[in-house]
C-alpha cells in the first residue's frame, strides 16, 4: 500500500513560482534587492516542487512494516516492531482545525497530513492498523 501527495500540490508550487517572476518583472524595477528576493523564493518553489515530483510516495506500508520519507528525499524503513503507536492527532489553534497521522517510533516521530498522504488520516490509519494485525 503507498500513498502519495495530491497531485495538485507540485502544480500549484510551479504556478506560485510562475507568479513570482511575474510579479518582479511587473513591480521590482530595477531594485536588486527584490530581483533577490524574487529569485531566492522561486528557487525555493522550483526545489520544494521538484521533491514533490521526484519522492511523490510519502508513506508505504506492507506486511513487515513501513517506509516513511524523511528530510528532503531520504526515505527511512521501519519495522512494525519499531512503531510503538499509530494514531490520527487532532488540534484546533485559532479556530483552525488540523489533523495529522503520527507514526511514533520511539526514537522519532512521522506526522503526515492529509496533503502528504493524498486520503484522510482516519483512513490511512484504519489501513495501517489492519495490515499490522495482519503480519
Amino acid at each position: 500500500m503507498q500513498w502519495r501527495i495530491k497531485p495538485v500540490l507540485p502544480v500549484a508550487k510551479l504556478i506560485g513560482a510562475v507568479a513570482v517572476v511575474v510579479l518582479a518583472f511587473a513591480f521590482a524595477g530595477y531594485d536588486p534587492v527584490r530581483w533577490t528576493l524574487a529569485a531566492v523564493v522561486v528557487l525555493a518553489l522550483l526545489v520544494w516542487a521538484l521533491r514533490d515530483l521526484l519522492r511523490p510516495v510519502r508513506l508505504a506500508a506492507d506486511a513487515e512494516g513501513v517506509t516513511v520519507l524523511t528530510g528532503f528525499a531520504t526515505r527511512r524503513r521501519l519495522a512494525w516492531s519499531q512503531i510503538e503507536r499509530v494514531r490520527v492527532d487532532r488540534r484546533t489553534h485559532r479556530g483552525l482545525r488540523s489533523e495529522h497521522l503520527e507514526l511514533d517510533a520511539g526514537d522519532a516521530i512521522y506526522l503526515l497530513s492529509a496533503n502528504d498522504l493524498g486520503a484522510l488520516p482516519d483512513e490511512v490509519a484504519t489501513a495501517l492498523s489492519d495490515l499490522r494485525v495482519d503480519a
